[in-house]
Parts: C-alpha cells; structure tokens; sequence
C-alpha cells in the first residue's frame, strides 16, 4: 500500500519513518478512513464505543507494536506516536482506547510484571482477546495519587484483600481485567493488582452525562472485599515508582495524541473553507480564514517537532519525566487553542457533529486534563529546571 505524506506535517516528520513504518501506517490509515471515520459521530453522539473495532486494531499490530512479545516487525517511538496521531486525527476516542488497552494496562503488565505474567498477558491484550483498563484515579486523589491513594491492599493468607473507589477509568464498564493500584496496608507502599472484572466485590458504574470524549467508557469502580491471588498481584510494583514509570512512557503518546486531535479539526476546517462560499467565492480565499488556518498549523508543526525530538529520546534512553511532561503540557495547550481556531473558521457549522470539527473540539478538553493537567506537568518541568519542587 503506498504511503502519503499528510499535508498537514508541513515540514515532513513522517521522513523519518523506515518503509516497513511507513508501509504499516498506510494500513492503519486506509482502515480508519474507510471503517472508522464513518460511523465515529453516531457513536460520538450516543455516547456508546464500537466494540467492533477491537480486534481489526489487534490484527493491524496497534495493540502489538510496543512489546518485545509481540512486536510484528522492529519499530521506533516515533513511529509509535505517528499511529497515536493517526488514530486521534480520526477519533480521539479510539485512540484513547488504545491508549488505555496498550499504554495503561499493558504497560502496567510491561514495567511491573514478571516475566511470567509478561508472557502470560502481554499476548492476550495484544490480540484484543483481554480489554484492560488502569485503574489510578479515584473521587478524592487525582493530581496527588502518589501521596493520596486510599485504596487499601492487605494480605491475607495467600492473596490479598482490596477496598476502595476509582473514578475516570477508561474502557472499565467492559474491560476484562483492570490493573488496580492500591496501597498496601502494611508498609505503605503503592503495589498494582491485576483484578479480573468478574471478581466478586467489584463494581462499575458508567460515568453519565459527559462532554467530552463521549465514546470512551469511563467508570467510577467500587472494590468491596475484592480478592486477588498472590499470582495477580504485579510482582515487580513495590512502589509509587513502577506506577509512575508506566505514566512517563504513556504521557508522550498523549502528546501525540493532541497533536492528531489538533490535526484532525485543522483537516476538517481547511475542507470546509475550500467548500463553504460567501460574497460569491470559497472562504479559504478570504484573510482572516486563512489567518485561523495558518496559526493552526503553526500550533502542528510546532508541537509536532517536540512530540518527535521526545520519542527519538525515548529510543535513545535518554528520556525523563521532564521532557514528557513538557511535550504534554505544551501540545495539548497548543492543541487547545487550535481546535477553537478550527471551530471559529467554520462558524455556526463548527459545532455541528456533520463537519467533525465540533467533535475534536469537545474531545480536546479531556486530553488536556488526563494523563496529568498542564498545572501539574508545568511543576514537574519547573522542578528540573529550578531543582525546587513546588507542588504544595
């Protein structure tokens, strides 16, 4: 399948791919363009995820890139991050599926399973059999789970005992299994459970009435007495640490993600401007349009360039929590302003569902909180550069 550079990476970041990425990318774009973008604002609309979807990801090698267990090929981070983009140029639902499915509960598996467990889930998540969900968040602990985590693990004879409540919980109304993080009664320290979801004691509760990434099934999960075996817990989780490892590699890719989701409404202004006339000629020919076009691929390609320098770091091991932290809290910012610009372009029609561009308006604004708000990504940054944290 021959590969086209999008037009809207203007300086052509998409060079550095080798021909077997660029080959790969080509199938995973001609899929969402032909079975995806179709039906996303129905389902946008009736806030439901099209389950259908999984397994044509799973045999695509999106669930399967990152893991030396199922890897189809050798791949780079940048590559990584251009499938993220082309995912969330589409649907920035679907990508955060993926996100959630690779990033958070496979990963979860990656950096603090055991070789057993890696070669007994890695597989099975990366082939759509098993849905995960990463269960982080709760009502009372966002921003401060490293101190304020209140779910509880306390050992009892050969497993364990879990109690609590998370909030936000991607994909956890149909997830199989949900890696949860709780706090161990004993020493304090932070351990990660791998909880199937037919656990007795475990419940989740879809999260109504939300604006924003409306496809994504997140849940407000209750732990009541929840048992686990010792052979589920993740046998390399002794801390907050090994949580916040899986965050640092996840939290690049949501800038990635910003990126396509900025793409994706930039694309569907620059439609509309050639298409919609007034005073007698296409608005793409008028100043002010193409001043809210322009200013929008600035944002792209600015940001663009960081979310590459960041994965090539990644490849080299040289990344920190700094250099993710900063790419996520400028490219969502960035994606911020240009979404509104896409939406401004278009007029009334921007908030109309038909032209795209109202769905990736909506959708940015949860991109811009999860995975760490731009507060908290600024003091981690802040921290590096100062060498005085200042989070409280």
């Amino acid at each position: 399948m021959s590969f086209e550079p999008l037009a809207s990476d203007f300086y052509s970041y998409e060079s550095l791919l080798t021909p077997r990425e660029k080959e790969a990318l080509a199938e995973i774009r001609s899929w969402l363009e032909r079975d995806v973008r179709p039906i996303v604002n129905a389902y946008w609309e009736r806030a439901e995820f099209p389950t259908q979807v999984v397994k044509p990801l799973a045999d695509l090698g999106v669930l399967s890139f990152a893991w030396d267990e199922t890897a189809p090929f050798e791949n780079s981070a940048v590559f990584r991050g251009f499938v993220a983009l082309e995912l969330a140029r589409v649907d920035a639902s679907v990508c955060t599926f993926v996100g959630v499915q690779n990033g958070l509960a496979t990963g979860s598996v990656a950096v603090a399973g055991s070789e057993e467990q890696r070669r007994e889930w890695i597989p099975k998540l990366a082939s759509g059999e098993v849905v995960g969900a990463f269960g982080l968040t709760e009502p009372l602990s966002g921003s401060d789970s490293a101190r304020g985590l209140r779910t509880t693990a306390r050992r009892e004879g050969d497993g364990w005992v879990l109690n609590g409540q998370k909030r936000w919980i991607g994909n956890a109304t149909w997830s199989d299994i949900t890696i949860i993080w709780a706090k161990d009664e004993a020493d304090g320290q932070v351990k990660g459970f791998i909880v199937p979801t037919s656990t007795p004691g475990y419940e989740a509760k879809k999260i109504e009435g939300k604006i924003s990434l409306r496809m994504v099934q997140n849940a407000d999960i209750t732990l009541t007495d929840v048992r686990v075996p010792e052979s589920l817990r993740l046998q390399n989780a002794t801390s907050f640490r090994e949580t916040a490892a899986v965050l640092r590699q996840t939290r690049a890719e949501v800038a990635w993600s910003a990126v396509g989701t900025a793409i994706g409404a930039y694309e569907a202004a620059v439609r509309y401007a050639k298409e919609r006339d007034q005073f007698g000629k296409p608005i793409a020919s008028h100043q002010l349009i193409q001043d809210l076009l322009v200013k929008c691929l600035g944002n792209i390609t600015a940001s663009l360039g960081m979310v590459v320098r960041v994965s090539q770091m990644l490849d080299a091991g040289l990344q920190r929590d700094e250099h993710s932290a900063l790419a996520k809290a400028y490219a969502t910012s960035a994606m911020r302003e240009a979404v509104a610009w896409a939406r401004e372009a278009c007029g009334g029609n921007g908030i109309v569902l038909e032209y795209e561009v109202g769905r990736f308006f909506a959708d940015a604004e949860a991109l811009y909180s999860y995975e760490g708000t731009r507060e908290m990504n600024t003091l981690i940054v802040g921290r590096a550069i100062t060498g005085q944290a200042a989070f409280v």
